[in-house]
């Protein structure tokens, strides 16, 4: 499975990359995780619940952090076992940038499964691991929202001042009052995966 994105989130890069590396807020963030420990020099052990159509099963794994270049980006090794319900393995790249109001996190995934998990078919298997990292994401973001209001404050502020300006685009002043977009990039881990790529890597992962 090959999965790729990018999110805007209000906060700064050093923020995400703060927020993604602190396993409390992954584990509050990561849909049906139960653990986040670390367990070595960029290395962390994971436990997570997952459902996918008819098979369900818990999943434990670890997680190996690389090529780290804080706060822009870092590789992610990960895999884990969930029994007689298959395996998870694979790689992934996360990055961030600056953006106007915030930054921007960029992921790409490429991840096999095997086991029952692997039988149920590639699209169903997509359509959860892309479920999940909207979950993820949007988990993330409102985490961000309740951590650093005034950020989101001063992002839909810069939005309204635009779209009432002389002159603005009628899609401008749309885009001033849309909620703010689910915030990623990534992770996995940005603290140790990134953000969206987090996401998608932690399903297989755990």
């Amino acid at each position: 499975m090959d999965m790729q994105g990018n999110r805007s989130l209000a906060i700064t890069r050093q923020q995400a990359w703060d927020a993604l590396n602190d396993p409390a807020v992954l584990k509050a963030c990561i849909p049906g995780c139960d653990k986040v420990e670390p367990a070595g020099d960029n290395q962390y052990a994971v436990g997570m619940a997952v459902k996918i159509g008819p098979v369900a099963a818990k999943f434990a794994g670890k997680i190996l952090l690389s090529d780290i270049v804080p706060p822009e980006s870092y590789k992610i090794n990960f895999e884990g076992q969930g029994g007689v319900a298959g395996f998870g393995k694979g790689t992934a790249e996360v990055r961030l940038s600056d953006a106007e109001h915030g930054c921007a996190l960029d992921y790409t995934v490429h991840a096999t499964v095997g086991g029952k998990v692997a039988q149920l078919g590639q699209r169903l298997i997509d359509g959860t691991a892309k479920s999940m990292a909207e979950d993820f994401f949007k988990r993330f973001d409102e985490a961000m929202q309740q951590a650093h209001p005034e950020a989101y404050a001063a992002r839909e502020a810069a939005r309204a001042e635009v779209a009432t300006a002389p002159g603005a685009p009628a899609d401008d002043a749309t885009a001033a009052n849309a909620p703010a977009q689910a915030g990623g990039g990534i992770p996995v881990w940005v603290w140790a995966a990134g953000a969206a790529v987090v996401l998608a890597l932690w399903w297989f992962s755990r």
